[in-house]
């Protein structure tokens, strides 16, 4: 159990409960008790540099100097990847003079006040980044590889070595468990940063030709319908190497994936291989997870979502006359198999993005999986470390299905989510200084029997998809031909200003601006302790207010599953938030009611292409039978919907629909309902 995590725990709940810290990184950062996020001081020019033919240490170095450098005012902004939306596209909208540097290593010289040292990690365990990323906070420094250290110790720059990682932990959760003893009693405790330590990278073209598709979902099943064993005969594929199985996403475009549980190989009867996904039995059989993160793994099933996918290699005898895998999946599952070895799994570098800020707030970095059990346990002894409502930024060392289990977690905790592990320049945009504005409601059309429609794209939680994928999809050309419910991250207020204006100053009269799950940060209100849920709901109503926000998209679930809110969950929203309406969920079905006799409420019917929500439409209103208004709310996958999309469903509908704005459409309801009109 590495450092006796027991043990630990135990001592240092003490050692926490005696000192109440709470470190303000510098004078220059700003953080009012009541504000959700920090805000840092503006600069008047930015030095630019451009990563995107650098190396993952390179990026890593770079991130942590713009952290440090930025911590007293922002002078550093750096261009990490091609980004979507175009490298300089946000750059230019903030409007700061900058400058582009065409020797990055001048930086170093430039700054060379501003850093202390330098910490090394040991690439032996790489979970040595994190607890490095926040000593470099800590320090001042910068972190480095063995390589890049060597670099940086000698002339012209002579940077010293103020802590050497390398050979000091056993593995990842024993780095992460001496990182708590020794590094978080000094780190900020009104922010936890969750960041994988490296991400998957592209690797020259390899064989995958040669993989035959065996096995393929023809549906994009998303609700586990398809849940079965699956008996494959593979006898054919079996070569030198063994027999390689590869499992992948069939449905790339919706980044939902398949889910396997149970593998089982037999040659000529014999069990040669039975694991769980996730345990230690699985280990000596996954032979590369790339484009797969690797701790993807959680209650006992492998996930591989869009454009991801994990290998099997199967030690079958090359004389063995049948060959028959068992396997237990669900969801969509694509399987193939080749008696050819793959290019292998070196494919993971370190990265910087979101590292900037975790460095410049003094903030701890880990990565830690909720689904298991020695890592929940840290985990766990952090989340009850902090206050109630304390942001954890970032993402889950479980990822896409994890999502579930690990906001249910934090949320028992009382801390909400800011997804943000792929926002770049949070320094930079948190500093931008930008007025908001607030948006003004659109007056609802006559009330008549007819269809009512409106259309939501989510993600709006997540700062990455308002940096990255909202701003392609607000560029369409379609965009404003028909309503659209755009949800958002009211902490845009706090994490960028000049974003949020922006897509406040663009919008049309058909974008409506809303307040992604659940509110100001994701969470689930159930296993939300109810003692302090309303500090959460006070909170979403001042940044609602703020930015003109008066509707919230919600999730709500346990133990994976969607719940509704209890009598008292609605009650909190409507008394503390005061929304004009509530979607609630994503879910295979349209749904309208009121909550408590006073909220109405929409359940979002999910669809993540323009036939499925044609389909969709069309089963939600095959009952209808003209006497009465229907109302149907469309939740859009961000990731495969745009607004031409929706522009072409909007034109298949006939003369009985009508598609109005999320404002309209609550308040319509509210008509229908004999509510009273929204103030």
């Amino acid at each position: 159990m590495g450092r006796k995590l027991l043990v630990l725990l135990t001592t240092i709940v003490v050692v926490l409960s005696c000192s109440s810290l709470s470190v303000q990184a510098t004078a220059n950062v700003k953080w009012p008790k009541h504000q959700a996020l920090p805000t840092l001081k503006e600069g008047k020019h930015l030095d630019v540099i451009d990563l995107t033919a650098s190396t993952g240490d390179e990026k890593l170095l770079f991130t942590t100097l713009q952290g440090n450098v930025n911590r007293e005012k922002t002078r550093i902004y750096i261009i990490e990847e091609e980004y979507e939306e175009g490298k300089t596209t946000w750059l230019d909208d903030l409007g700061t003079p900058y400058t582009m540097i065409e020797d990055k290593w001048t930086l170093f010289k430039k700054y060379k006040d501003d850093i202390a040292g330098l910490i090394i990690y040991d690439p032996a365990v790489r979970d040595s980044i994190n607890v490095a990323t926040t000593l470099a906070g800590l320090e001042d420094a910068v972190v480095v590889d063995p390589v890049l250290a060597e670099k940086l110790s000698e002339s012209p720059y002579n940077f010293k070595v103020i802590k050497d990682l390398r050979g000091q932990f056993e593995d990842r959760l024993d780095a992460y468990q001496w990182q708590y003893e020794q590094l978080w009693p000094k780190a900020s405790q009104r922010m936890l940063v969750g960041l994988s330590p490296t991400s998957s990278i592209d690797v020259p073209d390899g064989n995958w030709d040669d993989f035959e598709i065996i096995l393929q979902e023809e549906d994009p099943v998303r609700d586990s319908s398809n849940q079965d064993t699956y008996e494959l005969d593979v006898s054919r594929f079996v070569g030198d190497d063994g027999l390689f199985l590869r499992f992948q996403d069939a449905f790339p475009s919706e980044g939902w994936g398949p889910a396997v549980h149970q593998v089982e190989v037999k040659a000529d009867g014999e069990v040669i291989a039975s694991f769980v996904p996730g345990t230690p039995e699985e280990e000596a059989f996954l032979y590369d997870r790339n484009q797969s993160n690797a701790d993807d793994r959680f209650g006992g099933h492998r996930w591989a979502d869009a454009g991801a996918y994990f290998v099997y290699q199967f030690p079958v005898p090359p004389d063995a006359d049948e060959v028959i895998v068992s396997a237990e999946m669900w969801n969509q599952f694509k399987v193939s198999a080749s008696n050819s070895k793959p290019v292998s799994s070196e494919g993971q570098e370190p990265y910087g993005y979101l590292r900037d800020y975790a460095v410049a707030n003094r903030a701890m970095v880990f990565w830690l999986d909720s689904n298991i059990e020695e890592e929940k346990a840290l985990f766990e002894a952090i989340l009850s470390d902090v206050q109630p409502n304390t942001p954890y930024l970032g993402w889950f060392g479980n990822d896409v299905a994890g999502e579930f289990s690990s906001t249910e977690l934090v949320s028992r905790y009382g801390v909400y989510v800011v997804p943000a592990d792929w926002f770049s320049n949070m320094t930079v945009f948190s500093a931008a200084k930008s007025k908001v504005k607030k948006q003004k409601s659109l007056k609802a059309p006559a009330l008549e029997n007819k269809i009512y429609l409106t259309f939501t794209l989510g993600e709006g939680d997540n700062l990455q998809y308002n940096q990255h994928r909202l701003r392609v999809l607000w560029d369409d050309p379609n965009r404003g031909s028909v309503p659209i419910n755009w949800s958002i991250s009211p902490l845009l207020v706090d994490a960028a200003p000049s974003m949020l204006r922006f897509y406040q100053d663009t919008a049309t009269k058909n974008d409506l601006l809303i307040a992604g799950p659940s509110g100001a940060g994701y969470i689930y209100p159930t296993p939300w302790p109810d003692e302090t849920f309303p500090t959460y709901a006070k909170q979403t109503a001042k940044y609602m207010k703020k930015t003109g926000l008066d509707i919230i998209y919600a999730l709500n679930r346990v133990n994976e599953e969607n719940v509704p809110l209890s009598e008292a969950e609605a009650q909190d929203y409507i008394d503390y938030i005061q929304p004009r309406g509530l979607f609630l969920s994503w879910e295979g079905r349209a749904d309208t009611s009121v909550l408590n006799e006073k909220l109405p409420q929409s359940i979002l019917y999910g669809a993540s292409s323009v036939d499925l929500t044609q389909e969709a439409i069309e089963k939600a209103t095959a009952d209808w039978d003209e006497s009465s208004p229907l109302f149907i709310s469309m939740g859009m996958l961000s990731w495969s919907i745009t607004p031409s999309d929706i522009q072409e469903i909007v034109d298949s509908l006939g003369a009985e629909y009508e598609v109005v704005r999320g404002d309209q459409y609550f308040d319509l309801i509210r008509e229908h309902e004999g509510l009273p009109r929204y103030k």
